[in-house]
């Protein structure tokens, strides 16, 4: 497998699990628990959802012909008014999930040197592939944090939970 496809999958693959460690913490959760924010100056999962939403449509929406910072993209509404029920929440999330592993299937050996915008900033597809799956880890991070927060003892953790390495290794690895 040849560098491209290699680092292509492997990003995509990445990407895949932190989507999923979200869904596992959304689907814990009640929608006044999607909602809750811990205070006026913090942000519910629901906003969280919603600016990671406005941010993957708009990054990767033409992402090899337009900057990744749209005109359309109004950054500071993403922190206001959550959604109005979970349908509404999930299909938005699929929605950005959709537009980025549909962006990344666009990439191949032809287009792989082309630079890629966001904010004028010229980046490398490797370099603009980091930069998003950073930004969208650390926000699956803080819905897993939230997450656990709010469901207190009764949280499943969506990856090896607190206290369970050793069962797992000996589960995957035998020791």
């Amino acid at each position: 497998m040849d560098f491209t496809t290699n680092f292509l999958k492997s990003s995509k693959l990445e990407f895949q699990r932190y989507k999923t460690l979200g869904e596992k913490s959304l689907g814990q959760l009640t929608f006044e628990q999607i909602r809750w924010q811990p205070s006026v100056h913090d942000n519910s999962i629901a906003l969280i959802v919603k600016h990671m939403v406005g941010n993957m449509l708009s990054r990767w929406t033409n992402f090899l012909k337009e900057d990744g910072e749209k005109s359309w993209r109004h950054r500071e509404n993403e922190f206001q008014a959550p959604y109005e029920n979970r349908k509404e929440l999930l299909l938005a999330w699929e929605e950005g999930w959709n537009c980025l592993f549909n962006a990344l299937d666009s990439v191949n050996g032809e287009n792989f040197e082309d630079p890629v915008f966001i904010r004028s900033e010229q980046h490398t597809i490797i370099e603009a592939i980091h930069r998003q799956l950073a930004h969208y880890a650390n926000h699956v991070g803080q819905i897993i944090y939230l997450g656990k927060m709010l469901k207190g003892k009764d949280w499943v953790s969506p990856s090896i939970a607190k206290g369970k390495s050793e069962e797992f290794n000996k589960k995957t690895f035998g020791f």
